[in-house]
């Protein structure tokens, strides 16, 4: 029920009660003001355990001298160099604060509210469901089969009603893929007003030869918008600086929804360094890929049952409550994410982080299970 002021008028609207907050992952400070521990390792949000290029923070330190101005609103040296490297029109990229704002200017620029659904998987990244609510549009799940996205009953899940599909892929939280193949037939199958949302936040990880490129069709201007992030393997969570590929008709009507300052001056330099050093990203990726073959091969060893995945973190069944093996882990300064928060209550999903975080987090699961 809605909260209500004396005079019975509602102080928010159906849509924003009914939403449900999104839990992240604990933060470090927070474990350290609870817990009093100090050697505290965090595996829970998905964040590249290199940190920053040496190139993003050279490029922030000379930028902070800078932020008694406004940023420039079109982020044009961004836009300049991902138009390059992705091959497509500068006026097909839309900037947010973060891919968490791309999402909300999907959902706030085509959701008519109160008429309009959406289409997503189960359990998959929360904010979907989020923005999707907040724009007072119904949200239709359909479950995972193997901890992969059914494309077919999703596509049977389509109504006239459905205006947005969102397939992230990799997917959060399993990890994932859906291949080319199985995309194309999918976007084939989906009504000329529906469109199809490609959250791509952890793309840069993914080895395997099936992995889609959705490109072609935004150049088509089909209704694809893909989504891309800097805060995973470019390491800049902190700055929030995502980015949306779409056809330019589509990504003017979202710019028109976006705030004007909404990418911040420090984040646009660090963005543009970022991109320009393609070996520290080579680096980032390459740790990533070894580091999980190391944590599968511990895991089989002790027949402890995950899922293979093609992003930097790796979801584990803990055959129990996973708020049980969180808080135990958590009382020996390792923080992972618990999965009963995203639809695996005896799962959960822990970051790939370097050698030595990684063997720690083995060491110490292992002692819990056992």
């Amino acid at each position: 029920m809605s909260m209500t002021l004396k005079s019975d008028a509602p102080i928010v609207t159906e849509n924003v009660a009914r939403l449900k907050p999104y839990h992240p992952g604990k933060p470090i400070e927070e474990v350290q003001r609870e817990l009093g521990l100090t050697d505290i390792i965090k595996l829970a949000s998905n964040e590249n355990p290199l940190g920053p290029s040496p190139k993003a923070l050279e490029a922030m330190q000379a930028a902070i001298n800078k932020v008694a101005l406004y940023p420039e609103g079109a982020a044009p040296v961004l836009r300049a160099m991902l138009a390059k490297i992705h091959g497509i029109s500068e006026d097909s990229l839309v900037f947010g604060n973060g891919s968490d704002e791309i999402l909300h200017l999907v959902c706030a620029t085509f959701l008519a509210p109160g008429k309009d659904s959406t289409v997503q998987a189960d359990p998959t990244f929360a904010m979907y469901e989020i923005y999707a609510t907040l724009a007072d549009a119904e949200v239709v799940k359909v479950p995972l089969v193997n901890y992969t996205h059914d494309l077919d009953a999703m596509a049977d899940a389509v109504t006239d009603k459905t205006r947005i599909v969102f397939i992230a892929n990799p997917n959060n939280p399993t990890g994932t893929l859906v291949t080319q193949r199985q995309v194309e037939r999918f976007l084939n199958r989906l009504p000329e007003r529906v469109i199809l949302v490609s959250d791509e936040a952890y793309d840069d990880y993914v080895e395997s030869p099936e992995k889609p490129n959705l490109l072609p069709f935004v150049k088509e201007r089909r209704n694809v918008i893909i989504s891309h992030t800097f805060s995973k393997v470019h390491a800049l969570a902190g700055l929030r600086v995502g980015y949306a590929m779409a056809p330019p008709a589509m990504a003017g009507y979202m710019n028109r929804a976006r705030s004007p300052f909404n990418v911040n001056l420090v984040g646009q330099a660090a963005a543009v360094a970022s991109l320009g050093d393609t070996e520290h990203v080579r680096v980032s990726v390459a740790l990533n890929s070894a580091e999980k073959r190391r944590i599968y091969a511990a895991l089989e060893k002790e027949h402890i049952q995950f899922v293979q995945s093609e992003a930097n973190f790796v979801l584990i069944d803990v055959e129990r409550d996973s708020r049980e093996v969180f808080d135990l882990l958590l009382r020996c300064g390792i923080i992972v994410r618990a999965g009963y928060a995203l639809g695996l209550p005896n799962h959960i999903r822990v970051t790939i982080g370097t050698p030595d975080q990684n063997t720690r987090f083995l060491t110490e699961l292992l002692a819990v299970m056992r």
